[in-house]
């Protein structure tokens, strides 16, 4: 199994870089995994819709740079499905099972992800409506990835 990371920004914070370390060893266990950033463009204060539009479409066309058409592109929005960690884990087991051994998680900017992306879309996973840091959403993301493979595997795995 592959899993691929692109997300929008680049991450600063010691110890976010520190967790998603971490969690990117765990996961080397289970599968082959890559972290891939992408450009953030600058949003000027009172932005109008065009210009944020605009800023989407930039991002977009960064992150499409790095899909490969037999990547399973999982989208994160918040329109997207809630699931559980138990979902999650059959999630990445169904997609194995149909023949999608590798998947890509997109995490967008802070003005989220362009159209074209979400309709390039396989899926689109909501993890909450609240909105949190893009730099966060990345170790958020690995540790629900981790716990989806310790399920799987029938790990245990704190509840």
């Amino acid at each position: 199994m592959n899993i691929t990371i692109i997300s929008v920004g680049k991450l600063k914070e010691k110890y976010l870089k520190m967790a998603i370390d971490e969690y990117s060893k765990r996961l080397g266990r289970y599968c082959k995994l890559e972290l891939i950033e992408v450009h953030d463009e600058k949003t000027p204060d009172n932005a109008s819709e065009k210009e944020k539009l605009a800023i989407k479409e930039k991002e977009g066309q960064a992150i499409l740079n790095h899909l490969k058409d037999n990547m399973y592109i999982v989208a994160l929005d918040l329109k997207g499905k809630m699931i559980s960690s138990e979902e999650l884990s059959d999630f990445i087991g169904e997609c194995t099972l149909k023949g999608s051994s590798h998947i890509a998680f997109i995490i967008g900017g802070s003005l989220g992800l362009s159209q074209e992306i979400l309709k390039r879309a396989n899926y689109k996973l909501c993890f909450s409506k609240m909105t949190f840091p893009h730099q966060l959403f990345r170790v958020m993301l690995l540790e629900q990835i981790y716990r989806g493979f310790r399920i799987r595997s029938g790990e245990p795995y704190h509840k």
